[in-house]
């Protein structure tokens, strides 16, 4: 579970792929992104193995708690890729240890991705917290002229479905301390327009600006209030939901026009055709979306599995990566 990873967006400058690092397993549901949850079916498949005794029941491993200390080659590091680190049965003391560890081993980059946003907001803004994470850096070998917080070398995400999970997960993210905020709406399960998201922030953060100016689209708005990368993706497994083309054409051009990083991971198991219909489909294709025209067409896609899908979106890859401050 320390392993290296075929995640693309957690692969280094270089094109060589990053790693995982578990230091603890197992979650349970909270939204309809974890419906298909790939976590889960390896757990389960593997429950009372070595690997994973426990299943998907959440488990703390403290034998992989300082890995990366060990690891010599700079990396990208996916935290958690087998649970989330702000689930409730994980104790507070744990996650400022891992902090601490991410503290400690500066050369590497960690990306850390929660569907429990509320619990990260209030943990990462607790003194408290920071001071305990501050003590467990020092004690794992961080020099104390080298303590910053935010922690520069973490970048914290959270995962956004839909527009409901946009407009309740995003906020939270951006009142939390971070160096690199993301967005990892993938599985994407319906059309998200950002701005309708950090709109509600525009007088939250001091600036002092009139309503009909942040609802127009000035200033912060532009910029999105500090979403500094955007993942998006269709779903892949079994039980797999079609993404529609338009859903993941809106974000990718919501960030070019607010010049945030963009990066489009898969379709998933669903492509699209390339056909608009208004009637019955054709063989093995499924019908998505709400008519796009007065005819009442509707897009078709077609079940081909993931790799065959790939990763174009209108005929090109997005591969943006964020710029660390």
């Amino acid at each position: 579970m320390a392993e290296t990873t075929t995640i693309e967006w957690t692969r280094n400058d270089d094109g060589t792929p990053g790693r995982t690092w578990n230091p603890a397993t197992g979650c349970s549901k909270i939204s309809d992104g974890c419906t298909n949850c790939y976590a889960e079916t390896i757990a389960e498949r593997f429950r009372g193995h070595a690997a994973f005794p426990k299943g998907f029941d959440v488990q703390l491993r403290h034998e992989k708690v300082n890995d990366p200390l060990t690891w010599r080659k700079p990396t990208r590091v996916f935290v958690n890729s087998m649970s989330d680190l702000f689930h409730q049965d994980i104790d507070a003391a744990w996650i400022a240890d891992i902090f601490a560890v991410m503290a400690a081993a500066q050369k590497h980059t960690f990306q850390l991705l929660t569907k429990r946003h509320a619990r990260m907001r209030h943990l990462l803004n607790d003194p408290a917290f920071v001071d305990q994470v501050r003590a467990r850096a020092h004690g794992k070998g961080l020099p104390a002229d080298q303590w910053q917080w935010p922690l520069t070398n973490v970048w914290l995400g959270v995962s956004v479905e839909d527009q409901k999970w946009a407009a309740i997960r995003i906020p939270a993210l951006l009142h939390t301390p971070a160096a690199v905020r993301f967005l990892s709406c993938e599985p994407l399960l319906g059309p998200v327009d950002l701005k309708q998201a950090v709109i509600p922030m525009g007088s939250e953060r001091g600036h002092g600006l009139t309503a009909s100016y942040v609802h127009a689209g000035g200033c912060c708005t532009d910029r999105l209030h500090g979403i500094d990368w955007v993942i998006a993706g269709g779903e892949s497994g079994r039980k797999a939901r079609a993404m529609h083309p338009d859903w993941a054409r809106g974000l990718r051009d919501q960030c070019a026009q607010a010049s945030i990083p963009f990066f489009f991971k898969q379709w998933g198991e669903w492509a699209p055709t390339g056909y608009l219909v208004i009637g019955g489909t054709s063989r093995g294709a499924y019908l998505i979306g709400d008519p796009v025209d007065d005819l009442g067409h509707r897009v078709e896609v077609h079940r081909i599995g993931k790799k065959a899908a790939g990763r174009e979106l209108d005929g090109r890859t997005h591969d943006a990566f964020p710029a660390p401050r």
